[in-house]
């Protein structure tokens, strides 16, 4: 294996594990969003000042949102002025690995006639976001498959494969892009399209205009790690092709080299000692004839 093969095929594997680390960690992560709300602010107006859902409602408190779960930083407590966590039975909330409470995000699965009094926003909304995690997970898959058909390649030195493991790994960038996509068409579903009205979902157009004025959403590192573990995928998939032509260009110069050690033999076909119509051939004349020299 030729310098150009080894190094884009150890570049292509890098950046392969380091994209499906990346997604995978922000698959499982929370923070894809930081929901900052401004909740003094909030509970000092006179609109709030009577109200239970301050206190009740996920929506009035700062919370870092992922593709499952949305979690809420800060001790959980009983007293409505010093907790950081929604309080009641509005929302079930646990505890996380890493010692914050969260709630579950709702996907419907099963739907259970749950579904039943959502209007087709909602219902879009809803058939988007699964298809989203289907996406990652598809593209998870092929990931995988990716990385099966590079080491058969690897092993072999098989451009063939080598160029399966390529385009395998551009088909799980595209299905981990399209999630992505997905990602973002229902965040501008939930902020835009939706009327309405929810105490724990993100219909943005539904809250109260104290509530929306005094929220702040920003992209976190969870986000920030999925797109470059796309960005890295798609690197991957062109050197995997890089790295299968380097090796077809390395196999067809070590073929030419060998021909060069194949000499050909031709048999030599020679003419008889009588010349070419058989006869007797005659040296020279000869001397001592009684007839004198021919």
């Amino acid at each position: 294996m030729g310098f150009c093969s080894a190094m884009t095929l150890a570049f292509a594997t890098i950046f392969s594990l380091v994209s499906v680390t990346l997604l995978a960690i922000a698959f499982s992560t929370d923070n894809w969003v930081t929901i900052k709300v401004k909740r003094e602010k909030i509970k000092s107006l006179d609109e709030f000042r009577d109200s239970a859902d301050v206190n009740e409602s996920p929506l009035y408190f700062t919370r870092t949102r992922g593709l499952f779960r949305e979690c809420f930083p800060g001790e959980k407590s009983d007293d409505p002025d010093r907790t950081a966590a929604p309080i009641g039975n509005l929302v079930e909330l646990y505890m996380s690995p890493v010692e914050t409470y969260c709630r579950n995000l709702d996907y419907y699965i099963p739907e259970n006639d749950r579904t039943k009094n959502l209007d087709g926003k909602e219902m879009v909304r809803i058939h988007m976001a699964r298809a989203m995690i289907a996406m990652f997970i598809v593209g998870f898959f092929f990931v995988f498959v990716s990385f099966t058909a590079g080491v058969r390649g690897c092993w072999k030195t098989s451009p063939t494969d080598i160029t399966a493991s390529a385009v395998l790994m551009l088909i799980a960038c595209l299905f981990s892009a399209a999630g992505m996509g997905l990602w973002h068409g229902v965040e501008h579903w939930e902020m835009n399209k939706i009327n309405s009205s929810s105490k724990t979902e993100l219909f943005v157009k539904s809250w109260p205009e104290s509530l929306r004025d005094n929220t702040e959403f920003k992209y976190d590192w969870s986000y920030i790690v999925s797109w470059i573990g796309v960005g890295m995928a798609l690197l991957s998939a062109i050197l995997f092709s890089l790295a299968a032509v380097c090796i077809r260009t390395d196999k067809e110069r070590e073929e030419a080299m060998n021909m060069q050690y194949l000499m050909p033999v031709y048999h030599q076909k020679q003419q008889a000692y009588g010349g070419p119509y058989g006869y007797a051939a005659y040296p020279g004349p000869y001397y001592g004839s009684q007839y004198g020299p021919y």
